[in-house]
């Protein structure tokens, strides 16, 4: 009997690959094409802006914070939205990032935050969220636009440059520095050890410097040092113009008085009494003059710039060794002009109080003697709303005092003077008050002192709060150290030697230790204002043996620092100077002391 012919298999069951039948393996990878196509649909809708502000609670709260910030508008016309920052761009990280961010959801539910007052209660605990996420991914997502090789020096202020360069040196990352560009800064409200932890530097992300860095910042640097040069010759033609009218002004006064004496000799006016001759055998003209830059500080304490909640250089200064100049040398007409604008550090601003005051400084020696001469422009009067007659000193138009940095003061190396500027001085934020004060009867007593709190070094207190936990006020004037402890310190040099020089030229000697003192030690001085500018000189012994001096020699630099109060000022409404450098001939101090 004859079979039937097979019949033929159908299609999909005819043709096999790997034991599968190959139009399975098609249907299944259409089917998956199919998939994930839509899952990935769905997953990049969940990214965009438009599903991030669905919810009240982002677009209420904080899409409002972001509009307006440097990655909503900018000038590359290219913002960043949430996605950008908040979720991760590979895969596996973006998968485990959004299963985690399901039990977001849940906080929708329950509504965790769907009042501002709720979401505000929560809004440092989801910073932190981020802030730690961020740190352990290396700021991964903001380096996703952002790079090292990118960031070129000579499109930076001189403080980001240097910080730049510190974060690949030391192995920080971007979130470090960078909390609050998007939203409100929240680093504020958390607690400091928590901030001290979180931003301390990774080793494992330092980072080897990229050549076009390096190039861009020697080529940034060349440019401002020629810029530097063509500035200071220009500053030293407008220096000889206004020695030649002060001198002017002068033959001018001293002929007018010898008018009114008949003829007789007479001396040119000096400003009010200080010894006109002050320094009168030194050449000033074979002096070179260093441009002093003065800058207003406010509020700004020894503790403030130690708190990394409120200066975000804290950290570089306490625990990198950076000085104030380090960051901040190139950018004082900004800081000036911003903090006596008003604000946070200047709650009192004195309206038309100029930013910055533009010194010249000179400084010569003898065998016996230093001799400094600063000469700066007069800028009128602008009265103190907060004083009547608007003259916090109305007995001295101007005040200036130099500091030299004794052994052994905390910082003293890198911040100079503002070691003995506390945040419990008189018009400071923890100003204890004429009435607490007078109350400590033991500590007044001992600092003879009833209503104010002079400058004092934190060596001389047992303990000085600068974090302020728990509302703690920041300083320590009530916490003194043993006498016997204080006099030690003063025998061991760590101490602030002081030189005050007053509008009518007269002067005082002393030290800043546990207060303001005045000592035995010389000192004479001159005052005058003439065509406009101040001039003050003074002289002192180099070394004269008295406590609260410290003794100048060659061969050794000293920190030193400037403070004018100009206007009638008094107390902190003065201007400073940053960390400055002096020696004895050695033109790499930044104050050359010329033997003459």
């Amino acid at each position: 009997m004859t079979s039937e012919p097979d019949k033929k298999k159908p299609i999909w069951r005819r043709y096999f690959l790997w034991g599968m039948p190959v139009a399975g393996i098609a249907a299944a990878f259409v089917g998956g094409i199919i998939f994930w196509g839509g899952f990935n649909t769905a997953m990049e809708a969940t990214n965009t802006k438009d599903f991030c502000i669905s919810c009240h609670e982002m677009r209420d709260f904080v899409y409002e914070e972001y509009t307006g910030t440097i990655h909503d508008v900018n000038r590359s016309g290219v913002g960043a939205v949430c996605s950008d920052c908040h979720v991760p761009k590979d895969w596996t990280h973006k998968i485990i990032r959004k299963i985690k961010a399901s039990k977001e959801l849940y906080g929708k539910m329950v509504g965790t935050i769907n009042t501002r007052e709720k979401f505000e209660a929560k809004r440092v605990h989801l910073a932190m969220n981020e802030w730690e996420r961020m740190k352990s991914s290396d700021s991964r997502e903001c380096r996703n636009c952002h790079d090292f090789e990118s960031m070129m020096p000579e499109f930076q202020k001189p403080r980001a440059r240097q910080q730049h360069l510190n974060a690949m040196t030391v192995g920080q990352t971007c979130i470090d520095c960078h909390k609050g560009i998007a939203h409100s800064d929240a680093r504020d409200r958390a607690d400091e050890e928590y901030l001290e932890k979180l931003e301390a530097p990774n080793p494992s992300f330092i980072r080897e410097i990229p050549p076009e860095y390096l190039a861009s910042l020697e080529r940034i640097e060349a440019k401002e040092a020629a810029e530097a040069e063509a500035e200071k010759a220009a500053k030293q033609a407008q220096h000889e113009a206004v020695q030649a009218q002060i001198a002017a002004a002068v033959d001018a006064a001293v002929a007018e008085e010898r008018a009114k004496a008949g003829g007789e000799e007479a001396a040119a006016p000096s400003g009010g009494g200080g010894g006109s001759d002050v320094g009168s055998d030194i050449d000033w003209n074979a002096v070179a003059a260093a441009d002093l830059k003065l800058f207003y500080p406010g509020q700004a304490s020894f503790e403030w710039v130690q708190n990394g909640k409120f200066h975000g250089g804290a950290r570089p200064l306490t625990k990198g060794g950076d000085q104030c100049t380090t960051c901040h040398a190139k950018e004082l007409d900004t800081i000036g002009n911003k903090i006596v604008a008003g604000g946070e550090l200047e709650p009192t601003p004195i309206p038309g109080k100029r930013g910055v005051i533009d010194a010249t400084v000179q400084a010569a020696h003898d065998d016996q003697n230093l001799y400094v001469r600063l000469q700066w422009p007069d800028a009128g009067h602008n009265p103190a709303p907060f004083v009547d007659g608007g003259k916090m000193d109305p007995d001295n138009q101007i005040k200036v005092a130099m500091m030299i940095t004794g052994t052994g003061i905390e910082l003293g190396e890198q911040v100079g003077c503002w070691a003995s500027c506390h945040a419990d001085n008189s018009y400071m934020p923890f100003d204890p008050g004429a009435e607490a004060i007078a109350a400590n009867g033991d500590v007044s007593g001992r600092l003879n002192t009833q209503d104010t709190v002079t400058k004092y070094i934190s060596e001389s207190r047992t303990e000085v709060e600068i974090k302020g936990r728990r509302g703690k006020a920041l300083g320590g004037w009530d916490k003194l150290q043993a006498a016997e402890q204080i006099e030690q310190y003063l025998a061991d040099g760590t101490y602030l030697d002081l030189m005050r020089v007053y509008a009518d030229g007269s002067a005082t000697n002393g030290y800043l230790l546990e207060q303001r003192v005045v000592n035995d030690g010389e000192i004479a001085a001159s005052a005058s204002l003439d065509a406009g500018m101040w001039t003050v000189v003074f002289t002192r012994p180099l070394n004269s043996g008295a406590p609260g001096d410290v003794p100048l020699e060659v061969g050794q630099t000293y920190t030193v620092g400037f403070a004018i109060h100009d206007d009638f000022a008094a107390a902190r409404f003065h201007h400073v100077t940053l960390d400055t450098s002096l020696a004895l001939d050695d033109d790499s101090a930044f104050i050359n002391v010329v033997k003459q």
